[in-house]
């Protein structure tokens, strides 16, 4: 397996980091927090025009809509820089997920009324794949023909929907008779559809999406209904895959600022990176973030050659979970105070940190899918 990046991806990836290390500071991440309010809560407009400008929001998308058709790869680029900065963009909703199933799925009509504004950056698009208990495959909302057998009524709730506040479009996998499942592609601007904010998150513009008999045309059927659940497990894996990449991200961007703080602070007139305990803990937590890397590159890359990612995806998924945590908890406790406190920039690292521990499973989760894999081998 070679991890080295062509010069095209090399491009993409510098000019990811370039434009996120300039416009998500520190200081305009504080500012963005401080001035956060309603349906703009925390989206950084100005960050997602310039990603706009510089053709990332439609790297993957085909050219016939304006997008580089480029690959997976050069989506996970944009995304780690997004978890490196721990910006307020809804990069892997929109790029890694939403925009990509249109593209693979979508009709030439949805395609043509969708993502162009996706690659301007005047649409946002988000999905509805977290379902009350746990259970991602078995949707909570339903589908019903619409009387005349026009369309269809959409109703339900969706919550814990990444970037709900501030979407324009959603994909939202309902049950449909039969027992099956299918993909809508909703217009959040449509009546009946409500929104409020997701309680107890870490202040990123979640929300639950209410469904009240929503009356959506027969056009909105992301492929055909039989698709349904081939289409979720798709966009399950490249959403996993995609915070597995934003994880890698937060924990080097974690380790390093470990790796500045331990060398200017000093204690007992040495700095505290001299110290065996505090090394070894920083040791540590750098080898977790290798880790982290390491295997989220190793699912994006299967991604993104068409071969089966699943395995790949649930073993980095796991060390994202589980290791990111690891590496946040210890650069918090290798700054002592300062690590919590919110004009110092750590603080918002272990809150994205949790939520992408827990987004789309668990450690725990990933260990239990990994296991019945081998089981399931034969000896």
């Amino acid at each position: 397996m070679d991890f080295s990046f062509s010069e095209e991806q090399e491009a993409v990836r510098e000019l990811a980091t370039r434009i996120f290390t300039d416009l998500a500071t520190h200081e305009r991440l504080r500012e963005i927090e401080l001035e956060a309010d309603g349906l703009n809560d925390r989206f950084d407009r100005k960050l997602w025009a310039e990603l706009a400008s510089a053709g990332l929001l439609g790297i993957a998308l085909p050219e016939d809509v304006g997008g580089a058709g480029l690959g997976f790869i050069e989506v996970a680029l944009v995304v780690e820089a997004a978890g490196r900065t721990a910006a307020y963009v809804p990069v892997i909703e929109t790029l890694a997920t939403g925009s990509l199933a249109i593209a693979e799925f979508g009709t030439d009509a949805q395609r043509a009324a969708w993502l162009p504004g996706v690659v301007d950056g005047s649409t946002v698009v988000t999905t509805a794949l977290v379902e009350p208990g746990g259970s991602l495959r078995i949707p909570s909302v339903t589908a019903t023909p619409a009387p005349g057998g026009d369309g269809w009524q959409l109703t339900g709730v969706a919550p814990y929907v990444p970037s709900g506040l501030v979407a324009d479009l959603a994909l939202v996998p309902a049950a449909v008779d039969g027992g099956g499942a299918a993909v809508f592609v909703v217009d959040l601007s449509l009546a009946g559809i409500s929104r409020e904010r997701q309680e107890a998150n870490t202040g990123r513009p979640e929300a639950v999406l209410t469904f009240a008999d929503v009356a959506l045309g027969a056009d909105a059927l992301l492929g055909p209904v039989s698709a349904g659940p081939d289409i979720i497990d798709w966009l399950i894996l490249r959403a996993t895959a995609a915070v597995a990449v934003a994880q890698a991200g937060v924990a080097s961007a974690a380790v390093a600022l470990v790796s500045e703080y331990t060398k200017s602070r000093e204690q007992f007139d040495k700095p505290i990176a001299t110290f065996q305990a505090v090394g070894q803990r920083a040791a540590d937590a750098y080898v977790d973030a290798e880790a982290i890397r390491l295997t989220a590159w190793q699912a994006a890359w299967r991604i993104d050659q068409g071969l089966p990612a699943d395995d790949a995806v649930a073993v980095a998924k796991f060390w994202a979970a589980d290791g990111g945590q690891r590496v946040v908890h210890a650069a918090v406790h290798l700054h002592g105070g300062v690590g919590v406190d919110r004009d110092y920039p750590l603080h918002r690292h272990f809150l994205l940190t949790k939520q992408l521990e827990l987004t789309l499973g668990g450690a725990t989760d990933q260990l239990l899918r990994i296991g019945a894999t081998l089981a399931a081998e034969p000896a």
